[in-house]
């Protein structure tokens, strides 16, 4: 199944202040989130932000601000944002299918919502290049369980190429000039 923009939502979980200096290849991980969350930005796909426990790890990582400021954020403690009632309330008002997931920690919150999503009937896509844990092993384990368990495991430019449909639009070329850098 392809990625349909105005089907999508993207999901940002836990990409926290504290969690950051931890994670393998955060660079990488924060760009590529960035890069990503700046398309959904352009096409309209709606953004909501989880939060684990902010006031012990902190707020989402401010590299990912304008995407913060253009997302709805809910705060959670269960690992899973599946589990927390606000975050479904807030994910039902959006009434999409396809669920886009990036964030930290891959095998923790990440892993945890994305089988509960996809176990209750949403179309979850993984871009791989998007999530992030301190240890390779246990980003690649998690990655492993979730295409195992339905989960379509992508990448930010499968993501953003699906979303965009076709080249010749004005939408494209603002776009494409990023990739060219």
């Amino acid at each position: 199944m392809l990625l349909s923009a105005q089907d999508s939502l993207l999901l940002i979980i836990d990409a926290q202040e504290r969690l950051l200096p931890a994670i393998h290849q955060r660079d990488v991980v924060t760009s590529r989130m960035h890069w990503l969350g700046e398309i959904a930005m352009q096409l309209d796909v709606p953004i909501l932000i989880t939060e684990q426990y902010p006031k012990g790890l902190g707020y989402t990582v401010s590299s990912l601000q304008e995407i913060i400021e253009a997302g709805r954020v809910v705060e959670k403690t269960h690992f899973s944002a599946l589990k927390e009632q606000t975050f479904r309330d807030v994910l039902s008002e959006y009434n999409k299918k396809h669920i886009v997931v990036m964030g930290m920690e891959t095998h923790v919150c990440v892993m945890q919502t994305a089988i509960d999503m996809q176990n209750a009937g949403y179309q979850v896509f993984l871009p791989s290049d998007t999530v992030g844990s301190r240890r390779p092993t246990d980003k690649e384990c998690a990655i492993e369980r979730m295409r195992n368990s339905g989960v379509e495991i992508i990448t930010s430019e499968m993501a953003a190429f699906e979303w965009l449909e076709k080249s010749g639009t004005d939408t494209f070329r603002h776009i494409s000039r990023n990739w060219l850098k």
